[in-house]
């Protein structure tokens, strides 16, 4: 069995996402949106398929990298395959990136449990078929009724503990929204989030603002008041040195690194410092489920937990795949955007979530995503 072909696919859909000037997302009209998918194909016409920005799957790297490596190889090889893409990210000039990777490698894995008919979760080695799940709001905002003041996060938050979750993380303002960053608007927020959920939800901070050491210090004593789960990407990741001493000042738990790259061997550096108390992965950000794996099962072997980051079926996998994770990402949400309506390019959503606040693993092959290829083929705008 050897892989024969690629495809890039690239589509449009409807969004009701907007971004704004610092690239964060915020409910908009509605507007076309695009999205790739990279589907791999095997001699015996076994297929793998992952979706990916634009952006990042786009025909350079299909052609430059992901072709060169993969065609003609074993699909199985995953780890092989997935070092000798790593390799030829030097010689990119920055093309391949670490989200590119992720595609290429979330596809492997997709046709591998589609040719075994098993879920990728279970071919990695299944630790449980349903995850807890917190609700994951987006950034602040100046939307009369949105997230625009800590009233209306604490109502938001009523919301979501109704709708069954039993974890909320909250993500606060950031410029461009006039006040932000706001220390104090950052604290009361949270206050008023912990005073409307009562003292049984679990409530987080992801505080991406690049505050000082002494602002993210204020904050963490606040949050510790509250009883918060954690405290996470509070200040410049590049710094690792911050974290160790923010660290060294709070006992409420540090969640890092999020954004930075440098996949396992990054986390490795931040564990052996001390950065944090609990590590951080996503499929994306780190280069595949395969360095994800590598992320998580190190922490375990410090007895940490590592915090999958983000939402999606390839991180949902790695969350049913391992124990040290205690909660799923399900998001981003506000109170203008309906999160479980199914996206017009998939049948069903890949992470449904019952009254209980549990998120149930799709026992459909390979990553479990049921694709609406028909929508796809009708809305393409470019194949490579």
């Amino acid at each position: 069995m050897k892989i024969e072909s690629l495809r890039g696919t690239v589509f449009t859909y409807p969004s009701k996402r907007s971004v704004d000037a610092a690239g964060h997302s915020h409910p908009g009209p509605e507007k076309e949106a695009k999205m790739a998918m990279l589907t791999i194909t095997c001699d015996d016409g076994t297929e793998g398929h992952a979706f990916g920005p634009v952006e990042v799957v786009r025909k350079h790297v299909v052609d430059s990298f992901f072709r060169k490596v993969l065609i003609g190889a074993d699909p199985f090889m995953r780890e092989q395959l997935w070092q000798d893409l790593a390799h030829w990210q030097r010689g990119s000039a920055g093309q391949l990136t670490d989200r590119a990777m992720a595609v290429a490698d979330q596809a492997l894995w997709d046709l591998a449990g589609r040719k075994l008919g098993t879920p990728v979760y279970k071919l990695i080695g299944g630790f449980r078929d349903k995850v807890p799940a917190y609700g994951s709001t987006m950034c602040g905002d100046e939307l009369k009724g949105g997230l625009s003041t800590p009233e209306e996060y604490a109502a938001f938050a009523e919301k979501l503990v109704a709708r069954g979750y039993k974890a909320i993380k909250l993500h606060t303002w950031m410029p461009p929204v006039s006040f932000a960053p706001s220390v104090d608007m950052d604290i009361k927020c949270c206050a008023a989030a912990r005073e409307a959920v009562g003292p049984d939800i679990a409530l987080m901070l992801d505080g991406y603002h690049w505050y000082s050491r002494t602002e993210a210090l204020k904050i963490g004593r606040a949050l510790e008041k509250l009883n918060f789960a954690w405290f996470e990407e509070m200040m410049d990741e590049q710094s690792m040195s911050s974290y160790v001493w923010l660290s060294q000042q709070l006992d409420i738990p540090i969640l890092g690194p999020e954004y930075m790259g440098g996949k396992h061997h990054t986390r490795a550096e931040w564990i052996k410092a001390g950065a944090a108390a609990i590590t951080r992965a996503g499929v994306p950000g780190v280069g595949g489920i395969t360095p994800t794996l590598k992320v998580a099962y190190m922490a375990d072997a410090f007895g940490m937990n590592c915090e999958v980051h983000g939402n999606g079926a390839a991180n949902l996998a790695v969350c049913a795949a391992i124990k040290n994770c205690a909660w799923y990402e399900r998001g981003l949400l506000h109170p203008f955007l309906e999160y479980d309506e199914v996206a017009p390019y998939l049948n069903s959503l890949p992470d449904p979530m019952d009254a209980e606040g549990f998120v149930h693993l799709s026992q459909l092959p390979g990553l479990g995503e049921d694709i609406n290829f028909d929508y796809i083929a009708a809305h393409t705008v470019s194949t490579y």
